[in-house]
């Protein structure tokens, strides 16, 4: 649905600053029909990077496709046309005061020159479909901020579009309401088929809806594939500090107060076992007790969902010498499931 070739966005010198880098050959790939999350950290290029898909910005090298358009290639009129095919959720929901939930989503609508009768035809089922009819001749200072950010995207919607963009949609709710939109989002690709593009800081989100996801830093991909081959089998260091939050994919730091890197007389071996997909519920840690006569005691763990898939981690200390460790994390890796040496504690 959008590709990315070799994008690279600089913006020039100021009277006090310097030119600024903010792309730097960008190649990504956004499925049709899926759902992609880019993540970064502040300044990485996120924001600049989605901005390009809407003819915001414009690529200083390279070629932004849209649905096999090139979008730098388009004058206003033609840029007007194709901006009517992405619709666009913000942070701050961006609506107007003075005008109820309805007349905010058919806002677009109006402008697009529609009759009243077909505005009316393709607003109220949007109502339905976020779950607001009742709140139909609402003004926006009587909703609640998950209410706004779903009259939000239903504006999005109304002109009915083949691509949603999403720029920090939920980094301004609560959990509750957050988990809510993202079902509501997911709802949305699945039933309207319809291409997601999200930009995120919040990791939950992208281990909760996306498909895909893009590891930005620099100005640079430094990372990108499926969601869950991405945060179970992360090797660049930007990937791991970012998810270092997630509940399994750290360990904790009473342990690694404690924990040093060489083995001695007395000490333990401080194990990391990764568990995916199917093998996430299997009971392992006992079959090394029973069949392999190891003591194991849990440490830390979690077993979590990302992308619609089961993972979990377990960090445990084992009592054994270095051949009885090294048999142990073999049987493991012949269930499928890999292990690390991660230190020892007394």
């Amino acid at each position: 649905m959008v590709a990315f070739e070799g994008v690279s966005k600089r913006f020039a010198a100021g009277r006090t600053s310097a030119e600024v880098a903010a792309l730097d050959g960008v190649d990504l790939i956004v499925p049709r029909g899926s759902v992609t999350g880019i993540i970064g950290r502040s300044g990485a290029g996120k924001s600049t990077l989605i901005r390009l898909v809407n003819g915001l910005e414009k690529p200083t090298s390279g070629r932004v496709v849209v649905d096999g358009v090139n979008i730098a290639g388009l004058d206003e009129k033609k840029l007007r046309d194709v901006r009517r095919s992405i619709g666009m959720i913000f942070q701050h929901f961006n609506l107007l005061a003075s005008r109820t939930a309805f007349d905010n989503i058919a806002l677009p609508l109006e402008i697009a020159g529609i009759d009243r009768p077909t505005i009316e035809k393709r607003v109220t089922p949007l109502l339905d479909l976020v779950g607001l009819s009742d709140k139909r001749d609402r003004y926006p200072s009587e909703l609640s901020g998950g209410q706004k950010q779903r009259i939000g995207i239903a504006r999005a919607l109304a002109t009915e579009p083949k691509l949603l963009l999403s720029d920090e949609a939920t980094s301004a709710l609560d959990p509750e309401t957050t988990r809510s939109i993202l079902a509501l989002l997911k709802t949305i690709n699945k039933e309207l088929g319809l291409t997601v593009l999200l930009i995120t800081h919040e990791m939950e989100v992208i281990k909760t809806i996306a498909d895909h996801v893009a590891v930005i830093d620099g100005g640079r991909i430094v990372e990108q594939g499926p969601t869950f081959d991405v945060f179970t089998g992360h090797t660049h260091a930007t990937t791991r500090s970012l998810l270092g939050g997630l509940a399994g994919l750290h360990l904790p730091e009473f342990l690694t107060r404690q924990m040093v890197e060489k083995p001695e007389p007395g000490l333990r071996t401080i194990l990391r076992i990764i568990f995916k997909g199917e093998n996430a519920t299997e009971p392992m840690l006992a079959r090394l007790g029973s069949d392999l006569g190891i003591e194991v005691n849990i440490m830390a763990g979690a077993v979590d969902e990302i992308a619609g898939r089961p993972f979990g981690m377990l960090v445990v200390s084992l009592l054994a010498d270095e051949a009885k460790i090294t048999h142990a994390r073999s049987f493991l890796a012949d269930h499928g499931l890999s292990s690390e040496v991660v230190g020892y504690v007394r």
